[in-house]
């Protein structure tokens, strides 16, 4: 998958059942470890909280990478309703914290998994997203005759020009959303006879 949600920024909200206070916090993550530094942080920031459940999925897609914890809740009643919630949101590259302090009342296992479920939710609906687009980096080498019917086709492929160098002829640095990098060479080889080619940067 080229293009999906992510987090813009942090959410946090906080909802009330049976006297028990669920704070759910999400948040961008771009890898696991940046996940499990976020989750100790919330930690850190509530050390007296009763539990701290988490949910986290790096990437999205059949690339996706997830992880969870109940933290000591009875097992099944919270990671797993959290990370529902994560699937069903439509978001990558997001980690999700529930801190709960406890009120005294027992919520049983399905009180449990609703009281999570709906912290989980609520946090998603205050969280504001953007798109994240999988970016390649290229190279190309232009002639000077070709090089503004060229330069016509960026906008079209959302290309972004990071250098320009004018020699004999003219290199270009790039980058091109990955999804369109397929049709944007075979415009380029049409476009220049085969004379340009594209180089694929790190």
């Amino acid at each position: 998958m080229a293009r999906y949600r992510i987090p813009k920024g942090q959410a946090r909200v906080e909802i009330r059942v049976s006297n028990s206070r669920f704070i759910a916090t999400v948040a961008p993550a771009f890898s696991t470890k940046e996940a499990q530094d976020f989750i100790r942080g919330v930690r850190e920031e509530m050390p007296d909280a009763t539990h701290h459940v988490y949910a986290y999925k790096i990437g999205y897609g059949p690339s996706v990478s997830e992880g969870l914890s109940d933290a000591g809740e009875p097992s099944g009643t919270a990671g797993p309703p959290a990370l529902a919630v994560l699937r069903g949101a439509d978001v990558g590259d997001v980690v999700l914290v529930i801190s709960r302090y406890f009120g005294g009342t027992k919520l049983g296992t399905g009180g449990l998994v609703t009281a999570y479920t709906h912290a989980a939710k609520a946090a998603f609906q205050a969280l504001e997203t953007e798109e994240k687009v999988r970016r390649i980096r290229l190279a190309l080498t232009i002639p000077y005759g070709l090089l503004e019917r060229v330069r016509l086709l960026f906008p079209e492929y959302e290309c972004v020009v990071e250098g320009e160098d004018f020699g004999a002829e003219v290199g270009l640095t790039l980058q091109i959303p990955e999804e369109r990098l397929a049709e944007f060479s075979r415009r380029i080889r049409d476009l220049s006879a085969g004379k340009i080619h594209l180089q694929p940067l790190a």
